[in-house]
């Protein structure tokens, strides 16, 4: 099941949704009118021999100013399962964030019952920051935090160890629609760890709908919230196209829909 919302997390109730496992959020960094300070779509086609582009002084989202974390913390802290009495079976949330906010959110977490935080950081082999390729250090790390109550969540690790410095894996199958995207395999690989099949899984601030996708392919139960309309559209054209494809290779044994666009005789 795959549900995403036009909507703002706050309006939650009269869509009278089911509590989840684990909450995944990528939220607003609030970086503002240098969100593309670094990268190379500041400038035409990447290249500042061209110029700045329309990119340029800009910010990622209209909305980035106006989050609101305390809000956010309460939906959150509201729509986990709650405690429950056996170990092993706790929910949790995973909040992806700029590495300053790491402190004001494990602050703010513990006023809403959330006391205890691991924190994560997600290592990639490249950087977006390719304009500051002349310094000595340029970042390829994103940071994040789990959160959770009091009884560690649930953790599906196979008798593994499982460092808290996880490695990005590059997602080169999913069409990038949203600028600060997260992998479906990324995302895959937390689901896993944290919830069962059939476990709900939310993101309150869905943007390009990744999460839901991973989550559905590993047949848990998707909820998001996406408030801005073009996102929202381009999320849901994206999983459509998942669905369908999802359909397709049940059915058929291959995408054949895709297979069709790019062939439109091949199946006549």
């Amino acid at each position: 099941m795959i549900k995403l919302i036009n909507d703002h997390f706050q309006n939650y109730k009269p869509y009278q949704l089911p509590k989840a496992q684990l909450i995944i959020a990528d939220i607003p960094y609030n970086i503002g009118k240098n969100a593309y300070g670094s990268n190379p779509a500041w400038y035409i086609n990447g290249d500042n021999a061209n110029g700045e582009s329309e990119l340029a002084g800009k910010e990622f989202f209209d909305t980035d100013k106006d989050f609101r974390t305390k809000e956010f913390m309460h939906f959150c802290s509201t729509m986990l399962i709650k405690e429950p009495k056996e170990t092993g079976k706790a929910p949790c949330m995973i909040v992806f964030c700029e590495f300053e906010q790491q402190f004001s959110l494990i602050r703010l977490a513990k006023e809403y019952g959330l006391n205890n935080y691991i924190n994560l950081v997600f290592r990639k082999n490249f950087s977006a920051q390719v304009l500051k390729a002349n310094m000595r250090i340029v970042g390829n790390c994103e940071y994040g935090l789990i959160l959770y109550r009091d009884k560690l969540p649930k953790f599906n690790n196979n008798g593994k160890m499982i460092f808290n410095c996880i490695e990005v894996e590059r997602d080169t199958e999913t069409p990038k629609i949203h600028p600060t995207q997260k992998s479906v395999p990324l995302l895959k690989y937390l689901i896993k760890i944290f919830t069962d099949e059939g476990d709900v899984v939310i993101d309150p601030v869905a943007g390009s709908g990744t999460t839901l996708i991973a989550a559905n392919e590993l047949k848990r139960k998707a909820i998001g919230f996406e408030i801005k309309k073009n996102f929202y559209k381009d999320a849901l054209a994206l999983i459509n196209t998942y669905q369908q494809r999802k359909h397709d290779i049940e059915t058929f044994g291959f995408a054949k829909t895709e297979i069709n666009k790019s062939y439109p005789t091949l199946f006549q």
